[in-house]
């Protein structure tokens, strides 16, 4: 694994953002759900492509505080824009647990 510099990781922006909506998504190669995500007055709502669906159930996403890369550029997935490449875990048999805050914390936090 290749180190990074301070400036690299400061490049990156790791915000908080909750969960608005979650739907299916038939037209993914593997089976995913379309994420609308809340990060708050400053960055907005963001649409994001995520393959959470072997640990989640989509009434279980709506209102769950994420963590999410918000300076990537959007990728074109399939019939959507995704804005925002939200974070996780792989686990075994390529289950995604993902990556959230301890407690609540204010939409479009960054991570420090």
């Amino acid at each position: 694994m290749a180190n990074i510099t301070w400036e690299d990781f400061e490049a990156v922006e790791l915000r908080v953002g909750t969960i608005l909506k979650a739907e299916p998504f038939p037209e993914a190669r593997k089976p995913a759900y379309k994420l609308e995500v809340d990060f708050g007055d400053e960055i907005g709502v963001k649409r994001s492509s995520a393959q959470i669906t072997k640990l989640y159930t989509e009434d279980a996403l709506i209102g769950q505080q994420v963590i999410a890369v918000t300076n990537f550029p959007p990728k074109q997935i399939g019939p959507i824009k995704s804005e925002v490449l939200v974070t996780g875990f792989i686990g075994e048999e390529g289950t995604v647990t993902l990556a959230i805050p301890d407690g609540k914390v204010p939409n479009g936090t960054r991570l420090a």
